[in-house]
């Protein structure tokens, strides 16, 4: 995960990506959600959702096509990073945190050595399905500070069983599937319980909202806004 190797001044805000995969959306939904450890820096003991901190390399990975409309607008008017590179991230951290595939099937020129195992199963990432829906920067004072973008997706678009997590690394613990009714029963962070009810009161519909909500906090307010376009 790429947050977890972080090692710099703390009041440094970086970019991260984070997916909200839900299974069953019409019928049972359920969201895949895994703990982290005790002894990490940021979250510790927490349940989330598959993420973390945009890397360098995630810039220059070919996906196969671009974030779809209007998801795309809304994040290239808020990034200091391209939207294929937050959208690499998080396709990469579902991979490195789940070992669930969001790709197609398709060869590499080159893949990056974080890729390789992704390209041995013949897939490409892909963001299609992806829908931007939430932003949030966490609080000054934290151990670590990101802004964090979080994309939708429905399991649907996920290659394999999606019950195998054979392939997950050992970023995330406890890995599973989790109804909604029950998901706040879990120690989970506040931002998670905030992205949750707005996914809950949108499901069973996964389009791209007509706004997206955006706690942006930094050292003189918090605000509450919406992103648009």
């Amino acid at each position: 995960m790429g947050l977890a190797n972080c090692r710099m001044d703390k009041s440094v805000v970086r970019n991260a990506a984070t997916i909200i995969v839900v299974r069953n959306p019409q019928n049972d939904p359920r969201v895949l959600m895994g703990q982290r450890g005790k002894s990490a820096a940021f979250m510790p003991n927490k349940f989330v959702f598959p993420g973390g901190a945009v890397d360098h390399g995630d810039q220059d990975i070919p996906l196969l096509e671009d974030v779809s409309e209007p998801c795309k607008s809304r994040l290239e008017n808020c990034l200091d990073v391209s939207c294929n590179a937050i959208a690499a991230a998080a396709i990469r951290e579902l991979w490195e945190e789940s070992g669930l595939v969001l790709g197609e099937r398709a060869a590499w020129h080159t893949p990056p050595s974080d890729w390789q195992d992704f390209a041995n199963l013949g897939f490409r990432p892909t963001p299609k399905g992806l829908r931007f829906v939430f932003r949030a920067i966490t609080p000054p004072g934290r151990p670590r500070r990101f802004d964090a973008r979080f994309f939708l997706l429905d399991a649907a678009h996920l290659h394999g069983d999606l019950d195998d997590f054979s392939r997950a690394s050992d970023e995330l613990s406890h890995l599973q599937w989790i109804q909604l009714p029950q998901a706040r029963s879990f120690d989970l962070p506040f931002i998670t319980e905030v992205v949750l009810a707005e996914v809950s009161s949108r499901l069973p519909i996964l389009d791209a909202p007509e706004s997206v909500p955006f706690f942006k906090n930094n050292d003189e307010e918090s605000l509450f806004l919406r992103l648009r376009g």
